[in-house]
C-alpha cells in the first residue's frame, strides 16, 4: 500500500484527471509511490524552517511529501503548463507554502525568490537536463552558495561518475568539478520499475554538500584543464595538456605531477594545482571567482 500523506487524490487520479501523460521530450518519468518520494524528502534532512527548491515537480509526488514532512516553503519550477493546475491544488492544500513557477529550469535563476535560509535543492531532475543543471550549481558565484545541500535523482550511471574516485574508470571531468567544491555520495538506489513509464535505467539518489571553504582555484581555468586532460584521457599528460598554449612539461613540473600520469590517475588536489598553475603562466589569479 502506498502511504497518502494529506487528504489529496491518489497521483494516479490526478495525472488521469489533468491529462498528465509523461512527455519523453521533457524527460518525464513520474514517481507515483508516496512511499518512495517520502523517502525521498526524509533524505533531505530536517525540513522545519528550510526553503525548499524543486525543479521539474509534474504532478508534485514529491512537493506533497516535502509540504507533509514540515518544509516551511517549496518553490517548484515546471515547464510542462500541464502539470500547473495540479500543482496549484496542492498549493491550496499548503496556503502560502508553495510558490509555483511556469520556467525552464535551465535559464530560471532562483536566487531573488529566497527571501530567507536556509535552502536546500531536492529534485526528481529530468534526466535530459540533470548534468546541466547540476554544473550551473556547482559553478555559482560567489561561493558558498545559495543552498546547503542537495537531494537529486539521477541516472545510475552519471551518479557513479559524480562519486567515483581517482584511478577508476567513470571517473572524469564531472567529478572533479563536483568533489572540487562539494562532498558527493549515493544515498540509495532506486529501480526503474518505480517511475511511470520506467526508464531504459536504474536511477538512484545522490546527496551534494558545498564545501564552504574548496581549494583556491580559478573555476573557468579548472575547467580548461579537466577538458584537456579528459578529452584525450588515455594519453599522458604531457601530450592531452598540449592544447593549452603553454609550456607543458613546466606546468606539470610546478603542478608536482608527472608528466606519464593519465588524467584518471590526478585527484582534484592535483587538477587543482594545474589550474593554478596554467592560471599563474596566463598571469591570472587562482580564486574561485571567474
Amino acid at each position: 500500500m502506498t502511504a497518502t500523506p494529506d487528504d489529496l487524490p491518489p497521483l494516479r487520479e490526478v495525472i488521469r484527471r489533468h491529462g498528465l501523460t509523461a512527455k519523453k521530450s521533457l524527460g518525464q518519468n513520474f514517481l507515483f509511490d508516496l512511499n518512495l518520494t517520502a523517502r525521498i524528502a526524509r533524505a533531505a534532512g530536517a525540513l522545519a524552517g528550510v526553503t525548499i527548491f524543486e525543479v521539474g515537480p509534474g504532478p508534485g509526488g514529491l512537493t506533497r511529501a516535502l509540504l507533509a514532512l514540515g518544509a516551511a516553503r517549496v518553490l517548484a519550477v515546471e515547464r510542462d503548463e500541464r502539470a500547473i493546475a495540479a500543482l496549484q491544488e496542492i498549493a491550496a492544500r499548503y496556503p502560502g507554502r508553495l510558490d509555483i513557477v511556469a520556467a525552464d529550469a535551465l535559464t530560471f535563476d532562483p536566487r531573488s525568490r529566497f527571501d530567507r535560509g536556509p535552502v536546500r535543492i531536492v529534485a526528481n531532475l529530468p534526466y535530459h537536463i540533470a548534468t546541466a543543471l547540476l554544473v550551473s550549481w556547482v559553478a555559482t558565484e560567489p561561493w558558498p552558495p545559495w543552498y546547503d545541500a542537495a537531494i537529486l535523482m539521477f541516472q545510475r550511471e552519471v551518479a557513479e561518475r559524480i562519486v567515483a574516485e581517482p584511478g577508476s574508470k567513470t571517473y572524469g571531468r564531472l567529478s572533479v568539478l563536483v568533489q572540487w567544491r562539494c562532498t558527493a555520495r549515493i544515498l540509495f538506489a532506486v529501480k526503474a520499475s518505480a517511475f511511470v513509464p520506467p526508464p531504459k535505467v536504474t536511477s538512484a539518489l545522490l546527496q551534494i554538500v558545498p564545501r564552504t571553504t574548496p581549494l583556491p582555484c580559478n573555476r573557468e581555468i579548472l575547467e580548461a584543464v579537466t577538458q584537456a586532460a579528459f578529452g584525450q584521457r588515455r594519453k599522458m599528460l604531457r601530450q592531452s595538456l598540449r592544447s593549452l598554449g603553454v609550456d607543458v612539461p613546466s606546468l606539470i613540473a610546478t603542478a608536482g605531477l608527472s608528466p606519464t600520469a593519465r588524467a584518471e590517475q590526478i585527484p582534484v588536489a592535483g587538477f587543482v594545482a594545474l589550474a593554478r598553475a596554467l592560471a599563474a603562466a596566463r598571469g591570472l589569479g587562482h580564486d574561485t571567482r571567474t
